[in-house]
């Protein structure tokens, strides 16, 4: 992609963001802090500015969609917001009419459309699988005073999970093809509830994703971050809509000098996983502001940890293949992975 349709693409991406209305200031500072974040790769978009056209309405809807002449672009835009706008769960009523005007914008037939959906929502019904929905339990406003006793922990053994989650997870956001990352997020949903369990405490999906935003890691803006580097570092295809179910395997060619700077995943995943261990471990005392502190002060050593496992998360990367991810995703989810 030339550099006026890779701002094409992001500016739909950024419009998928908004489209459910970004229903508080922290979600709108994230999607702010990744467009200056991807503006620091080489040959970016103006990000920030592109940030503010779409916010403003200055650059429409209309207008980003028309700068794509190739089917392949098209397609990838329009899986790409269904991505963004499916991140954080099922879309809403915004998010579906946002989707119903993009698609004639961008040419596709109702068809195609429905496929590319079709092959996003195999990924979220295996992240509702992932952890109980509705558990009957109120975890979130339970007194730590009333929590049963916790069990013992390996520490060692929740130590390697979260290794093992941090490492696949950097190899997900690796992978050409613009779907893998949508099981990043599951899979930190898979981890944190592993976590839970192994204090003894019962966690459903709703609570999952509460935390994880409470610890600072918005779901939206993680995908669209894993997304908007995907896409500079060159990693996506023209055709990166026509792959789900394919082999994603054999890709070290293609992960090779685009992985340098990348993998972030890894460093999210692991301090998630950490912060995790801490609060539960703890009977769950932190408030927002002690989990968003904690996170951020493990990320910078996570991101040190990154570059020593990064030749690790690329041989993770070239052996992982569609059947791989979608197993996991459906794994059950009665012992840490």
């Amino acid at each position: 992609m030339n550099h006026d349709e890779q701002k094409a693409v992001l500016a739909i991406a950024l419009y998928a963001a908004f489209a459910d209305g970004v229903k508080n200031d922290h979600e709108r500072q994230e999607v702010r802090r990744i467009a200056d974040a991807l503006a620091e790769q080489s040959g970016a978009p103006d990000l920030a500015r592109l940030y503010q056209d779409v916010l403003l309405k200055r650059l429409p809807l209309a207008s980003a969609a028309a700068a794509l002449t190739d089917p392949g672009q098209r397609q990838l835009a329009y899986e790409m917001a269904v991505c963004v706008c499916e991140a954080d769960g099922r879309l809403a009523d915004a998010e579906r009419r946002f989707l119903a005007t993009l698609q004639p914008l961008l040419g596709l037939d109702s068809a195609q459309a429905a496929l590319i959906e079709g092959e996003v929502d195999d990924i979220v019904d295996q992240s509702e699988a992932g952890a109980p929905v509705n558990s009957g339990i109120a975890v979130a406003n339970t007194p730590p005073s009333t929590l049963a006793a916790q069990p013992k922990v390996a520490e060692a053994e929740l130590d390697q999970s979260i290794l093992k989650h941090a490492l696949l997870n950097g190899a997900l956001e690796l992978l050409p093809q613009s779907w893998a990352s949508m099981a990043i997020i599951p899979l930190q949903i898979r981890m944190v509830y592993g976590i839970g369990r192994a204090h003894g405490v019962e966690l459903d999906q709703g609570h999952i994703k509460e935390f994880i935003a409470a610890a600072g890691v918005g779901l939206t803006s993680q995908y669209l971050e894993q997304f908007g580097r995907k896409l500079l570092g060159g990693l996506l295809g023209k055709a990166a809509g026509k792959t789900f179910g394919k082999t994603a395997g054999k890709t070290s060619g293609k992960v090779g000098g685009a992985a340098v700077g990348m993998a972030f995943s890894f460093a999210t995943t692991y301090a998630l996983g950490m912060v995790a261990k801490r609060y539960y471990a703890g009977g769950r005392t932190m408030h927002t502001a002690m989990l968003r502190d904690a996170f951020q002060n493990l990320l910078g050593p996570a991101k040190q940890l990154q570059a020593q496992y990064l030749p690790q998360i690329q041989q993770q990367a070239s052996t992982l293949d569609a059947g791989q991810i979608m197993a996991l995703l459906r794994a059950s989810t009665e012992h840490p992975a």
